[in-house]
C-alpha cells in the first residue's frame, strides 16, 4: 500500500477543545505535501467554530511530527512554501494552541510546534531544526518565530548543527513550558486544556496579540473590553466564590 495513503490530518472537538493529530504513522508521522496543504483549512474551519475554545496539535503514537515527506513532493511543489503557509496559519489561530509532543519533533515538526502558543512534552522527546543537512535556507519567519522563542544563541545553535536535543536541554532553552513523565503527558494536557477552556475568551485574544508583538489593535481591545461583560462577571463570580461564566467570543 502507499504510505501517503495512509496520511491525514484527524481532529476531533469535546469539551471546547480541539484535537489535531497528525497521523502518518509509516514515516513517523512525516507531512506530506496533502497534509501541508490541508492544515490552513482544517485550522479555518476550526477557528470559527464557536464550540472550539483551545486547540491541541499531536501526533499518532508515539510521535509527533518527523518533518516533511519529501517523497510525496511533486515538481511542482515548494515544500518551504507548503511549511511556512501552514505554520503562519497555526500562528494565526486566534485561539490558544498547545503542542502536546512525544518522540521525534524534527524539522516540519518543530516548524509546527513553534508556531504553537504553548509546547509540552513527554521525557524522550527529541528536538532539531535540520535545514542545515540538506542545504536549504530556513524561511526568514520562521527563522525568527525560532530565535524570539528561545533567543538568538538556541536558534543558531539548533540551525547551524543541525543536531537533535533532548527533551531537557529543550526545556532550558526555552522551546518547552512543561516536561512530563511517560504516561503523563494526556493527562496533564487535558488538565490544562481544561483551565484555558474555563479562562476569558476575551483575555486570551488580547494577550495572544500582544505577547506575539502586534502593535496596531490596542484600541480594538480596550474597546473590546470596555463593551465586554467579562470583567463584571469575573469580580461577581470572584466575590461570589463560583466558577465564571465568561460571554466574549472572539
Amino acid at each position: 500500500m502507499d504510505a501517503a495513503l495512509d496520511a491525514t490530518l484527524l481532529h476531533t472537538v469535546s469539551d471546547g477543545v480541539a484535537t489535531v493529530v497528525v497521523s502518518h504513522p509509516a514515516k513517523r508521522n512525516a507531512m506530506t505535501a496533502a497534509m501541508w496543504r490541508a492544515l490552513p483549512g482544517l485550522l479555518d474551519g476550526l477557528a470559527g467554530d464557536p464550540a472550539v475554545r483551545v486547540l491541541v496539535l499531536t501526533g499518532a503514537g508515539p510521535t509527533f511530527c518527523a518533518g516533511a515527506d519529501i517523497s510525496s513532493l511533486t515538481g511542482d511543489d515548494d515544500p518551504r512554501a507548503l511549511a511556512v503557509a501552514a505554520e503562519e496559519a497555526l500562528a494565526a489561530f486566534p485561539k490558544p494552541t498547545l503542542a502536546a509532543i512525544r518522540g521525534f519533533c524534527v524539522g516540519g515538526g518543530s516548524q509546527l510546534a513553534a508556531a504553537c502558543d504553548l509546547r509540552f512534552a513527554e521525557e524522550g522527546a527529541s528536538f532539531g531544526v535540520t535545514p542545515a543537512k540538506l542545504g536549504i535556507v530556513y524561511p526568514a519567519s520562521s527563522t525568527r518565530r525560532l530565535a524570539s522563542l528561545v533567543g538568538p544563541a538556541w536558534a543558531k545553535y539548533l540551525l547551524f548543527s543541525a543536531e537533535l536535543i533532548g527533551a531537557e536541554q529543550a526545556l532550558r532553552a526555552g522551546f518547552l513550558n512543561e516536561l512530563l513523565p511517560a504516561g503523563r503527558l494526556d493527562k496533564r494536557v487535558a488538565e490544562f486544556t481544561r483551565v484555558l477552556a474555563a479562562r476569558s475568551q476575551l483575555t486570551q485574544a488580547a494577550a495572544k496579540e500582544f505577547a506575539d508583538g502586534r502593535t496596531d489593535r490596542d484600541d480594538h481591545w480596550e474597546a473590546q473590553a470596555t463593551g465586554s461583560d467579562d470583567t463584571a462577571e469575573g469580580v461577581a463570580a470572584f466575590l461570589e466564590r463560583r466558577a465564571p461564566r465568561f460571554t466574549w467570543t472572539p
